[in-house]
């Protein structure tokens, strides 16, 4: 198999960023301070693990798409939050970043969300993301309004998530399972495992069993949560799994039978070597 590569380096990231020694103000975005903005986006380069969606936000999907993209790509990262920053607006992949007014006034002011109120760069991005890609859960709240970051505004279905990774990032991506129903792959646990050694997993899983919020108010065993695989083994009937979601890494050893019941969309992120050219 052809050996994977990256479409930047985590090195050459870290020159771009340490290259810029201040930010002027912008005069797109009111709310967010030069300096916090440059912090945030130099510690997203260092240790992408600690991409953080917010506190009781919908963000979570956004979080796993940007945390693959510094993986693979964090030079590319780098300079499309700076072109935001400077100019408003941007262009990456086949995506035309255009936010709205309520956007530009909003990044920099969420407040109640955890570690993500002090990063200006990461509330950005994810509003204009929010802002850029819509789904049918977005479809009666099209137009932002304070607060909506915890609502339909945000959220992200199945399809939308693989059409926004499809978009924006360099892979390619192979999706198994639906808003509603469990992925048809047979052995969860070794599909898993076989698609882990070609590329990278994201699981779309039930969180109100995995991954508990506040928000969660309509009891339905329905996926809400994605969550980006980092291993997953097994030995007699337990699997252990550790993935990351929220700024870190979490191990969780479940049975075959409650993988199963918890998953509803697996998608892999696969680049050979010549797709980096």
């Amino acid at each position: 198999m052809p050996v994977a590569t990256v479409s930047s380096t985590r090195q050459q990231a870290i020159a771009f960023i340490d290259s810029i020694k201040q930010l002027d103000s912008s005069a797109y975005w009111p709310n967010i301070k030069p300096s916090l903005f440059l912090q945030n986006l130099k510690t997203s380069i260092y240790q992408p693990i600690s991409i953080y969606p917010g506190n009781g936000t919908n963000f979570c999907g956004y979080g796993a798409l940007t945390y693959l993209f510094l993986q693979d790509d964090p030079l590319g990262y780098a300079k499309l939050l700076l072109q935001l920053y400077k100019e408003g607006e941007a262009r990456f992949g086949n995506a035309s970043f255009t936010p709205s007014a309520a956007i530009k006034k909003e990044a920099g002011r969420l407040k109640y969300k955890g570690v993500l109120d002090i990063r200006p760069a990461e509330q950005m991005w994810y509003l204009c993301l929010a802002d850029h890609y819509k789904g049918y859960l977005n479809i009666f709240n099209l137009r932002y309004n304070p607060g909506d970051e915890d609502r339909f505004w945000a959220s992200v279905n199945y399809a939308k998530f693989n059409r926004m990774a499809r978009g924006l990032l360099r892979y390619k991506v192979k999706a198994k399972g639906a808003d509603w129903l469990h992925p048809n792959v047979g052995n969860m646990y070794e599909y898993i495992s076989g698609q882990l050694t070609t590329g990278r997993v994201v699981l779309f899983i039930n969180n109100r069993i995995v991954h508990k919020k506040n928000h969660v108010k309509i009891k339905l065993a329905l996926p809400t949560h994605f969550i980006v695989v980092e291993k997953i083994s097994k030995q007699d009937d337990l699997i252990t799994l550790v993935y990351w979601d929220y700024g870190g890494k979490t191990l969780l050893q479940l049975s075959p039978s409650f993988l199963r019941r918890i998953i509803f969309g697996i998608t892999h992120f696969s680049k050979n070597e010549s797709d980096a050219n």
